[in-house]
């Protein structure tokens, strides 16, 4: 007599161990579809069971299973000690003056977009997109040559007012990054790009209008995270022009950075769907540095060779200079405007991906 349990690989006929391994799985999944149905009528007569049901059964993903990190705050909210060093943290970080309300909010900041050297014409029409996307962005054409280094562009451009200095670098006649800077004294952040779709390449796509957008910033649930976003918000005027209809979102999953313009299509009084605009474009953060960029080189020529001959001289003093009296029309004057910061000759890491630093694929920094 046969077991009342066994395995349809024992079986040596192949035939036989076919036809009962048919029926063992048209069995399980009979039971499985009766349990179903049983289950389906309970909570025909008790919804508060279904919903006992959906709230436990919830699946495990890399999102939800990430490791702990320290800089993390919890969704129910930061603990005391935390919270007070995240707060000195905001108050004393470079974007505080943006957050201060200082100026008019209605006026947006201005972002200088520019490429590398040699752009190709890919890399000049995802410029053109960016100029649409950020309401005070404004594109100048990089020269070649000498004397066009970023840091020296992030100087120039800090004397004048601007806000960001924007660099689409490519490779392969391809936009492959993005480096942000935040003027007058940094920091700066390295994104890499991908997944690039242009508007023109977005099937029904809506047209923009030059009113300011929302800004929707999601799942930045670090402080390294908090920093980022921040420097995305300051990208874009604190008071939005809501009768445009018009949204950003920045979504970070997995540390990849997902964006989105969306316009409000009001269907009905009830209903309302979200039209796309474009582009779309993904970011990973790469590294994160303090200050503006870095240039070895000024291009100065260096100093002439001085020999002396014979006894050494005693420098004579300096005479000071009488000071110029001001005058009515000295007062005048219109201001001059702001001098350019030098850039440094050095930068220094706030982070840096490095494989190291991914242990599992469960290690998320943003």
């Amino acid at each position: 007599m046969a077991p009342a349990r066994f395995q349809p690989s024992s079986i040596k006929n192949k035939i036989k161990r076919e036809e009962v391994s048919r029926k063992l799985k048209k069995s399980k999944s009979q039971a499985k579809l009766q349990k179903r149905l049983d289950q389906a009528k309970v909570e025909a007569n008790d919804p508060a069971a279904k919903k006992k049901r959906i709230s436990e059964n919830v699946p495990r993903t890399l999102d939800n299973a990430r490791e702990a990190d320290p800089a993390m705050l919890s969704a129910a909210g930061p603990s005391s000690t935390q919270h007070a060093e995240f707060s000195n943290d905001i108050a004393s970080d470079p974007f505080a003056d943006y957050f201060n309300f200082t100026q008019d909010p209605t006026i947006p900041p201005k972002v200088l977009i520019t490429t590398s050297a040699k752009a190709s014409k890919g890399t000049y029409e995802f410029c053109d997109e960016l100029v649409g996307v950020f309401p005070g962005a404004e594109f100048i054409r990089r020269k070649k040559g000498k004397g066009f280094e970023m840091g020296r562009i992030a100087g120039w451009a800090a004397g004048r007012g601007y806000k960001h200095l924007l660099v689409v670098n490519e490779d392969m006649k391809k936009p492959n990054a993005i480096t942000l800077v935040y003027l007058p004294n940094g920091p700066m952040a390295y994104f890499k790009l991908t997944s690039i779709e242009l508007t023109k390449q977005i099937y029904g796509h809506a047209r923009a209008t030059p009113h300011n957008p929302e800004l929707v910033l999601n799942n930045f649930s670090t402080t390294l995270g908090h920093g980022v976003g921040r420097m995305f918000q300051t990208l874009f005027p604190p008071l939005p022009e809501f009768q445009g209809r018009q949204v950003v979102a920045l979504h970070n999953q997995r540390d990849f950075l997902f964006f989105r313009r969306h316009r409000y299509a009001f269907r009905s009084p009830e209903k309302v769907a979200l039209q796309e605009i474009g582009p779309r474009f993904t970011l990973k953060l790469r590294w994160l540095k303090r200050g503006l960029p870095a240039v070895q080189n000024f291009g100065a020529s260096p100093d002439a060779l001085e020999i002396s001959v014979g006894t050494e001289e005693l420098p004579e003093p300096l005479e000071e200079a009488p000071m110029p009296e001001q005058d009515e029309e000295s007062e005048m004057k219109p201001p001059e405007p702001l001098p350019a910061s030098n850039p440094p000759k050095d930068n220094e890491y706030i982070w840096r991906w490095k494989p190291e630093l991914e242990t599992t694929r469960r290690t998320f920094f943003l």
